[in-house]
């Protein structure tokens, strides 16, 4: 049996506390300026490298080469999910911080009390601003892949109000797919509806025709997948472990994300779905990343 890696420390709460003193807004200045521009300063409008700082006004710059007449001014917080809040810069690091070292999430509820915020619509809203932020480009996976669907939402006839009769399926479901490399990252994407067509698509999309092994499930989604070196288990029959065949890492993934919405969210909606999964995709693609705090950051 494979040895499980060693887990990754991440930041601790009492490295925050040191990195970012309470009441020291400009030690999170200097570290957004230096995660941001690590190879210097540039506009954030135009690109240009060459600015100039606002000798009066600290963590502010000018810039010429877009507005040459009364040059366009910028601070480290302009273009990014900081810009125009009333919220100081640590406070975001603090919550980017519960996120993240929050396995199965944690919720704007949690976040609310825990920060000591007026409002549960203020943490709802920071949450989901830092959602978006983690939101990685989909990429070619390689080696051997998984690929299979979840469905999240409860039970049709369990629904006041919308009760279809219906005792299980995916009748009024979210429905997910993902794709995860073997020790590797995962992709995963909301769709309206599971289909052959969007499956495949999908697939096409996020592999590599290059991988050695693609394993999926036997549903009727995967046939006729051509290209690929693609081999099935039969969970229907009891079978999940066919030599190297199985399921079993995106099936972790989607356990972890399950926990996640029943033990912390309860209830999710359709529309904010791609939040939610982008969340836990940051978190599981960057579990080996002992600085995963300041990547979260560069992506603000």
């Amino acid at each position: 049996m494979a040895k499980r890696p060693k887990p990754v420390q991440q930041m601790t709460e009492a490295q925050f506390e040191a990195i970012f003193p309470a009441g020291d807004e400009d030690a999170c200045k200097r570290y957004l300026v230096a995660r941001r521009w690590p190879n210097g300063v540039y506009c954030p409008r135009c690109g240009a490298v060459k600015v100039f700082p606002v000798g009066s006004m600290p963590f502010k710059w000018q810039c010429y080469a877009c507005a040459p007449d009364q040059g366009y001014r910028f601070s480290h917080i302009a273009g990014t999910i900081f810009e125009n809040t009333n919220k100081p810069l640590r406070q975001w690091f603090k919550v980017v911080h519960l996120m993240l070292t929050s396995k199965k999430g944690i919720s704007a509820l949690q976040i609310k009390r825990h920060m000591g915020f007026g409002s549960y619509e203020t943490a709802w809203g920071m949450c989901h601003k830092i959602r978006a932020a983690l939101v990685e480009p989909e990429t070619k996976l390689g080696g051997i892949v998984e690929v299979d669907e979840t469905f999240i939402g409860g039970k049709a006839i369990n629904k006041h109000g919308k009760r279809s009769g219906v005792a299980g399926g995916a009748a009024g479901k979210t429905p997910i797919i993902g794709a995860v490399q073997r020790k590797g990252n995962v992709v995963t994407r909301v769709l309206a509806k599971v289909t052959k067509e969007s499956a495949q698509s999908f697939v096409r999309e996020v592999v590599s025709n290059k991988v050695s092994l693609l394993a999926t499930d036997q549903s009727n989604v995967y046939r006729s997948l051509s290209g690929y070196p693609h081999q099935t288990v039969d969970h229907h029959r009891g079978e999940y472990v066919v030599g190297a065949v199985h399921t079993n890492t995106i099936e972790g993934f989607w356990s972890i994300f399950k926990r996640g919405i029943v033990g912390s969210f309860h209830k999710v909606s359709a529309k904010y779905m791609p939040l939610y999964v982008a969340e836990f995709q940051f978190r599981y693609n960057n579990r080996f990343n002992a600085d995963i705090f300041g990547t979260a950051i560069e992506g603000c």
